[in-house]
C-alpha cells in the first residue's frame, strides 16, 4: 500500500482512537479499507472539515459493535483502517493522491470507504473505481466548471465527475446557479429536496434501485444533504434538507449495489451530532454491503 499513511496499530493511535472502531483485521485479510483525507484546501465559505476523519473515528466508539438491524456484529467483519492521507496543498494533487489510493484497495479486490473532509476527494475515488453511475447525496450540485481559480473546488465535484462517469444521480440537491440546474436538467438525474420531501424517499429510492439494477455504482454522501437544522458541523450549511433517516434509508437501500463509498464535508464544530450520523452511517454501509455480498 501508499506509504502516504499513517500506521494505524502503534499503540498511540488506539489510545487516541485514530483508527475506525473495529477496523482490526489486517489489510490482506479485509474486505473494507478505511481512509481518511483531512483536507479543506479549496473551503469557500467555513473551514473545518481537515478535521472530519477524525471526529468520526472518535465518535465510532460511542456504539455497540453489534447492528440488530442486520444481526452482525462488526467484530466479525473483516474492516482495516489505514489511517489518514497525507494530503497535497493543491486540489489537483490531492485528487491524484487519492486517485492511487482507492486504486490500489480496488485492484486487491476491496471496497474503499473514505472519510472527509473536502468533497474533493471524491474526484479521486471516482476516477480510481470507474463506477457504472455515480449517486450522491448533496445540498449543492456542485456542476460549476471552476470555483476560485481551481477546476477541483469542492463546488465542481459532480462537474469532473461526469468526465469519467455518463450516469451521475444526484438527491436532496437544493443550492445551485442557473446553469447549474440547466445542466443537472439536462445530464443527470435529480431529486431535489423538495422532491424527496413531496414524493417520499421510498418512492425516490425505488426509481433508482430500477435504474441501477445490476449495474456498479459509487456512492457518495455530502453531510450537507441533511438540513443544518439537524446537523450543523458544516462547511457549506444549507436548510430545508434531507434528515438522517432519510440518509440512512439511501445507504441501506444502495450499498448492496456499491463498489466504492465516502462520507464528506464533516466540519466538527457542533456538539458531535455531524460526526455521530457521519460514524454510523459508515456503518450502515458496511452492514448492509457485507450482508449482500456474502
Amino acid at each position: 500500500m501508499s506509504d502516504l499513511f499513517w500506521l494505524t496499530k502503534t499503540g498511540m493511535h488506539e489510545l487516541a482512537h485514530l483508527h475506525f472502531a473495529d477496523a482490526d483485521a489486517s489489510y490482506e485479510d479485509a474486505r473494507y479499507a478505511v481512509f481518511g483525507v483531512p483536507y479543506d484546501g479549496t473551503t469557500s465559505f467555513r473551514p473545518g472539515t481537515r478535521f472530519g476523519p477524525r471526529a468520526i473515528r472518535e465518535v465510532s466508539f460511542n456504539f455497540e459493535s453489534y447492528d440488530p438491524a442486520t444481526k452482525i456484529d462488526f467484530s466479525e467483519v473483516p474492516i482495516t483502517d489505514l489511517g489518514d492521507l497525507a494530503v497535497s496543498r493543491l486540489p489537483e494533487d490531492l485528487v491524484g493522491q487519492v486517485a492511487d489510493v482507492a486504486g490500489d484497495i480496488v485492484r486487491d479486490n476491496k471496497v474503499p470507504v473514505i472519510l472527509g473532509g473536502e468533497h474533493t476527494a471524491t474526484v479521486g475515488a471516482v476516477r480510481a473505481v470507474r463506477p457504472d453511475v455515480y449517486i450522491v447525496c448533496d445540498a449543492h450540485l456542485d456542476l460549476r466548471d471552476e470555483l476560485d481559480g481551481t477546476p477541483y473546488s469542492h463546488g465542481c465535484v459532480t462537474r469532473r465527475v461526469l468526465e469519467a462517469v455518463e450516469d451521475v444521480v444526484v438527491i436532496g440537491a437544493r443550492s445551485g446557479d442557473r446553469e447549474q440546474f440547466e445542466i443537472a436538467a439536462e445530464r443527470t438525474h435529480l431529486y431535489t429536496a423538495d422532491t424527496v420531501r413531496e414524493r417520499g424517499i421510498g418512492a425516490v429510492l425505488r426509481e433508482v434501485r430500477e435504474h441501477v439494477e445490476g449495474r456498479r455504482i459509487y456512492l457518495s454522501i455530502d453531510a450537507d444533504a441533511i438540513d443544518c437544522c439537524l446537523t450543523p458541523g458544516l462547511g457549506t450549511p444549507e436548510p430545508f434538507g434531507m434528515t438522517p433517516l432519510d440518509i440512512r434509508e439511501v445507504v441501506r437501500a444502495l450499498a448492496p449495489y456499491a463498489v466504492g463509498f465516502d462520507y464528506v464535508e464533516v466540519a466538527p464544530f457542533d456538539s458531535g451530532q455531524t460526526a455521530a450520523v457521519a460514524a454510523q452511517m459508515v456503518r450502515e454501509f458496511i452492514a448492509r454491503h457485507w450482508v449482500a455480498g456474502r
